[in-house]
C-alpha cells in the first residue's frame, strides 16, 4: 500500500450495541446501517480501507449464554468466542456496508477476514488480568461461578465481574492477505474485537490464549502492518479534550507525538476509554504512520479532511 491513500477505521462495539438498549440483532443491524456513512464517503473518495470493529457487548452476551448453558454443552474458550463474534459481526457490517455502497453508487467489494493478533507469551498482562468482561453479578454468584469455571473476578461499580488479561498485540498474522486485498480496492473487515490473541509455540505453531486484545491497539498494529497512511478511531466524542466534563474542558484539534505522550503520562485521561485510544493513535504515529485521528462516529470524512477531530502527527 506504499504511496496509496490507505486508512484503517476503528469502530467501537458499543456503536453497534449501545448500553441503553436491549441489544437485539435487529437493533444491531440498524446501528450498523447508521454507522457506516463515513466509510461509504471514504470509499467514494478513493481511500483504500480496512475496518476494525469492537465486540465488547457482543462477547459479553456470548459469555452469559455460556454460563446459562454450561451444564448442557461444553463452554468455549474466550479466543474462540472472539472468533465467533468476528464472524457474525463481520457478516452484519459486511452486508450493511455492501448495501450502502450499492445504494451510493460506489463499486467496491467488502470481505470479512477472521484475524489473529500475535502476543508475547511472557507479556506481564497475562499474569495480571484487569479487563472486566461479561455480566455484573452479586458477590456470592460471582464467587460460585468463578470457582466452578476457574475465573478471576473483581469488584466493580454495582457488583462483581470476571476479569481477563489484555496483552499488547505485536503483529497481525493475516497482514499480507489484508494488505493485498486492500491494495486491490476491496474493503476488508479485519481484527474484529482486537483479533484472536495467539502466541507462537515452538512445537505446535500458533496457539490461542484466553485473553482479549484492545481493539484500538490492534487497529494501530494493523495500520502499521499494511502500510496505511491514516488511522482513524471513531468514538462518541468529536475531540479529545483536556478537563473533559468540567467547565474548563477544551478540545485538542491537533497534538504532536510528544504532546500526546505528555498528555498520556500526565494521567489526565485516566484509564477509561479515551486513554487507550490516544495510546493507540500515538503508537501508530510513532511506528511511522502519517497521522492518526480520533473523532465522533458520524464525522469520519470531515475528520480526514482536517475539519474536525483530534489529529496526532509526528511534529
Amino acid at each position: 500500500m506504499a504511496g496509496e491513500r490507505g486508512i484503517v477505521v476503528a469502530l467501537g462495539g458499543n456503536a453497534l450495541s449501545p448500553a441503553a438498549e436491549e441489544g437485539t440483532i435487529a437493533e444491531q443491524f440498524r446501528h450498523a446501517r447508521e454507522s457506516l456513512s463515513a466509510v461509504v464517503d471514504l470509499a467514494r473518495d478513493g481511500w483504500r480501507i480496512a475496518l476494525v470493529h469492537g465486540n465488547g457487548p457482543q462477547v459479553g452476551n456470548a459469555l452469559i449464554r455460556q454460563e446459562l448453558a454450561r451444564h448442557h454443552v461444553p463452554p468455549l474458550p474466550l479466543g474462540v468466542l472472539v472468533a465467533a463474534t468476528q464472524g457474525w459481526i463481520g457478516y452484519m457490517v459486511q452486508q450493511s456496508l455492501q448495501n450502502a455502497l450499492e445504494r451510493g453508487g460506489v463499486d467496491r467489494s467488502v470481505v470479512t477476514m477472521v484475524t489473529q493478533a500475535v502476543i508475547d507469551r511472557e507479556d506481564p498482562a497475562l499474569r495480571h488480568p484487569t479487563k472486566p468482561i461479561g455480566r455484573t453479578m452479586d458477590q456470592a454468584a460471582a464467587e460460585s461461578i468463578a470457582a466452578e469455571m476457574g475465573w478471576e473476578i473483581t469488584q466493580v461499580r454495582g457488583g462483581w465481574r470476571r476479569v481477563v488479561a489484555s496483552p499488547v498485540p505485536l503483529e497481525i498474522v493475516e497482514r499480507d492477505m489484508i494488505r493485498s486485498l486492500v491494495a486491490a480496492g476491496h474493503i476488508v473487515i479485519a481484527a474484529g474485537g482486537g483479533g484472536i490473541p495467539v502466541y507462537p509455540d515452538a512445537a505446535l505453531g500458533l496457539e490461542g490464549v484466553d485473553a482479549v486484545v484492545d481493539k484500538d491497539r490492534a487497529a494501530a498494529v494493523l495500520a502499521r502492518d499494511i502500510g496505511a497512511e491514516v488511522l482513524m478511531i471513531l468514538t462518541d466524542v468529536d475531540y479529545v479534550y483536556t478537563g473533559f466534563g468540567t467547565p474548563q474542558q477544551r478540545p485538542l484539534p491537533r497534538l504532536t507525538l510528544p504532546e500526546a505522550e505528555k498528555l498520556l503520562a500526565s494521567g489526565e485521561l485516566g484509564t477509561g476509554s479515551m486513554a487507550p485510544k490516544v495510546e493507540a493513535a500515538a503508537r501508530f504515529v510513532r511506528d511511522g504512520g502519517a497521522r492518526a485521528i480520533i473523532t465522533r462516529l458520524d464525522y469520519g470524512n470531515e475528520a480526514v479532511r482536517g475539519e474536525i477531530g483530534t489529529e496526532i502527527v509526528q511534529e
